[in-house]
């Protein structure tokens, strides 16, 4: 199964980039032995426009373009539901098992993600109940989707 990225706004040269290209290559190196793949990583520019709710459906249109068709679309958001890492690679185990080709990760712009995505969703995470900045939660996402590659192997990294 492929898993891919989409964030809005993109990450400058730097150790936040650094970082989290390091746990990706880590995801994507581990990751085919349990059947897990890094997919399309997708950054696109904020949204100029002058009021949130335009804002946030331009980002949409623009993830909608990027995602693959049945894809899984998993949204972070402040509001979604908080998982233990064990549980969300249980998540992805899961929809690897039951046959699903692809899982998009969405990380939204400063405003958050339009509600018709809200809408549609199959999965709303949060990564905890403090605002993150887009360049942290890249790196902790990458790091999570390292981390349940580890766990559904049964490597060590991950010591509960």
């Amino acid at each position: 199964m492929r898993v891919g990225l989409f964030a809005v706004g993109r990450l400058k040269a730097g150790p936040e980039k650094e970082l989290a290209a390091r746990y990706l290559d880590r995801f994507a190196k581990s990751g085919p032995a349990v059947g897990l793949e890094l997919g399309k990583l997708v950054e696109v520019v904020e949204s100029r426009a002058s009021n949130p709710e335009t804002r946030k459906r331009e980002e949409a249109a623009l993830l909608d373009k990027s995602l693959p068709a049945d894809t899984v679309l998993v949204l972070l958001d402040e509001r979604g539901k908080a998982l233990g890492s064990e549980d969300f690679a249980e998540l992805i185990g899961r929809w690897r098992d039951g046959g699903k080709r692809d899982v998009t990760i969405a990380i939204g712009g400063a405003d958050g993600l339009d509600p018709a995505l809200h809408a549609r969703a199959d999965a709303v995470l949060n990564l905890g109940k403090m605002t993150w900045p887009h360049q942290l939660v890249r790196i902790l996402i990458a790091e999570q989707l390292y981390r349940a590659t580890t766990i559904l192997s049964g490597h060590p990294y991950h010591r509960a």
